[in-house]
């Protein structure tokens, strides 16, 4: 018996039509976005950079403000500068920004190039190139973070302010996630995204997170991986379970409510929607602004993810350990991590010098 496959049409977006709306402009940028993120799962990609690339792509289309295919290298230029200069996100997400715009302009280019033009005038332009395209943004870049005196006049400042906010749930919500980037080195998509059931207080000694959502291989979706609650971490998160949670709502009792709740509700469960990023740094920004004015434009919650790593490592916890809480894959990648003081490695030779001569002296 002959087998027959039959191949769906695929179908040009050249087909005769008209961009004479704004409604059929924004189809039209739809139905470009879609294609390539269809592509994008053909090719294997998981989900969770797919709906990161669409939230990238969106989020220029909208900063752009006109259509997409349109886009120049200086607006490219504007966009990025903005991500880091007013959102203060880390160089690694901006990074990673770029290289999603880039993915889908040369999709556009490649696949889209004529029925844009045909359709349009436009000739499609890459606004990724070779001068604001990020190589490497993580690399030869000392992300030094603030000394222990600073962080902790920060944090005691932050504190004690608490109990007289006008907004006492959002301000202790935004201290608890600082503290988790600080302590526990949790990157900021790791901490909005815990839910109640990820605060296992039963394991170990001092009970584990269980993040879900650790940065995994672009295309292997969520690196996930538990961390110990050390460092003070297992005490804030009581305080924050027994004395602030359950002041957002009731749904403080649903392991998959989020554990970081924004203050409004969703309308379909009319419980607590999650928190989102954004809100969680305007809050380190409006807390380094009262009580850490020098630092100002350069603390971030990457920078204190720098000083989680650069503070154990000072305290004497050794490399591996420290990996495994960071989840990083790579050792290499740790030790890009570790700032440590102008005088350690002089206090590590006069340690090994003590040691060689106590041996000496026994064998003496």
């Amino acid at each position: 018996m002959e087998v027959v496959v039959v191949l769906a049409e695929v179908r040009s977006l050249g087909v005769p039509r008209t961009l004479s709306t704004s409604k059929e402009i924004e189809d039209f940028e739809q139905e470009l976005v879609d294609q390539y993120l269809l592509a994008s799962v053909g090719a294997g990609v998981g989900d969770s950079s797919v709906n990161q690339d669409r939230s990238v792509i969106f989020e220029f289309i909208e900063f752009l403000g006109r259509p997409v295919w349109t886009a120049q290298p200086g607006d490219a230029d504007r966009f990025l500068a903005f991500q880091r200069r007013e959102k203060l996100l880390a160089r690694l997400t901006v990074q990673h920004k770029a290289w999603g715009l880039a993915s889908f302009f040369d999709f556009l280019i490649a696949r889209y190039q004529g029925d844009i033009h045909a359709l349009t005038g436009v000739v499609v332009d890459q606004p990724i190139d070779e001068f604001n395209r990020p190589s490497k943004a993580d690399y030869g870049v000392a992300n030094v973070p603030p000394a222990d005196d600073e962080v902790e006049a920060l944090f005691t400042a932050w504190r004690d302010s608490l109990e007289h906010t006008r907004k006492f749930l959002t301000g202790a919500r935004d201290y608890l996630a600082a503290s988790l980037w600080r302590r526990a080195g949790l990157r900021i998509q790791e901490t909005y995204m815990l839910d109640m059931r990820d605060w296992r207080r039963d394991l170990g000694d001092y009970g584990k997170l269980h993040i879900r959502f650790g940065k995994g291989s672009r295309g292997r979706g969520p690196k996930t991986r538990l961390v110990p609650a050390i460092n003070s971490v297992a005490e804030l998160l009581d305080w924050w379970l027994v004395d602030v949670r359950h002041q957002f709502g009731d749904d403080w009792q649903d392991p998959d409510a989020p554990l970081l709740p924004s203050e409004r509700n969703d309308p379909h469960t009319g419980h607590c929607k999650r928190v989102c990023d954004q809100a969680l740094r305007d809050g380190l920004t409006s807390a380094t602004k009262l009580w850490l004015p020098n630092w100002v434009g350069r603390l971030s919650p990457h920078t204190l993810r720098h000083y989680c790593a650069s503070s154990l490592y000072a305290r004497g916890m050794d490399l591996k350990a420290i990996q495994e809480i960071l989840g990083h894959e790579w050792l290499s990648t740790t030790t890009r991590y570790i700032h440590v003081h102008a005088d350690h490695v002089e206090h590590a030779w006069s340690k090994a010098n003590q040691r060689v001569t106590a041996r000496l002296g026994r064998e003496g």
